[in-house]
């Protein structure tokens, strides 16, 4: 077990001095308890924001979904996860549909997700969502070339409909490099509490990757609009990641008491970048 800190000693500590020296002689890398205390105020701060905006959001009565879309194991699960800890669940949700059931697949293919769509107030986060048919279904044989082609013909449409009436779309796509999907992937199948997030189709993800490199591009040029633009996260830091998604969403709205923040709140430009064709992405 790695060495650390006992509550007794942690609460007697009185300077700086003291934490530095009693580390080195316990051999503790402070460093890392540094980093990951600084991580969590940071977070905190932008949790905070978070709930101020939703209580705008609801107040204004807007209807707000964040799309989260990414290679298995780029982190949408946990970035979520974050953006909804202190969330009020009356006007926030996530959404994560399953496979479709045999009456949805005879169905026009954006029914479901219409009526997951936000209410007047709310919030939805979709942990994957329609665009599902743009890359996975494909890669994994999961849709026809002729479903597929009719998605990608419809989506652009279909999400204008909703940015006219008034839903503010956000789309995230998690980019995250080869060798750091397969560490996350081990990772998942050595520890008992995450072997669940495995699935048989991870493990295509890696024998798929310049599948899943095709489709992706197809699917950015295809469908980054002026009205619902892509917005790519670099992810190989998860916590990075997080932090600086969480930043972007709140620099979209002027809400109240966003100026009295004491943190910044606008995105670092070399991890949160709107696509354009030659941007440096991680999953190419």
């Amino acid at each position: 077990m790695a060495a650390s800190f006992t509550k007794e000693e942690l609460e007697g500590f009185s300077s700086r001095k003291e934490v530095i020296k009693l580390a080195k002689e316990k051999g503790i890398k402070i460093q890392n308890h540094v980093a990951n205390r600084e991580y969590e105020i940071e977070l905190a701060k932008l949790q905070a924001q978070l709930v101020s905006l939703q209580h705008w959001i609801y107040k204004r009565k807007l209807r707000v979904a964040i799309l989260l879309e990414g290679r298995d194991a780029s982190g949408k699960g946990g970035t979520i996860k974050r953006f909804t800890e202190h969330l009020n669940p009356r006007t926030s949700r996530v959404v994560a549909l399953n496979k479709p059931t045999d009456i949805e697949k005879g169905q026009w293919f954006f029914r479901r997700y219409i009526s997951q769509l936000p209410e007047p107030g709310e919030i939805v986060f979709f942990d994957r969502s329609w665009y599902n048919r743009a890359v996975v279904e494909p890669v994994m044989g999961f849709c026809d070339r002729k479903q597929y082609d009719r998605f990608m013909v419809q989506v652009p449409e279909f999400e204008h409909m909703l940015y006219e009436d008034g839903v503010i779309i956000i789309k995230f796509w998690f980019s995250i490099t080869k060798d750091e999907q397969k560490k996350r992937f081990d990772s998942r199948l050595n520890n008992p509490l995450k072997q669940w997030k495995f699935s048989p189709v991870d493990l295509k993800g890696q024998e798929f990757w310049d599948e899943y490199t095709y489709y992706k591009e197809q699917m950015f040029a295809k469908t980054h609009t002026s009205f619902s633009p892509w917005v790519i996260v670099k992810t190989n830091s998860k916590r990075t990641a997080r932090l600086e998604s969480m930043r972007y969403i709140l620099s979209r709205f002027d809400y109240d008491g966003k100026e009295d923040s004491e943190t910044v709140l606008l995105p670092d430009p070399n991890i949160i970048l709107r696509y354009y064709r030659h941007i440096q992405q991680l999953d190419v």
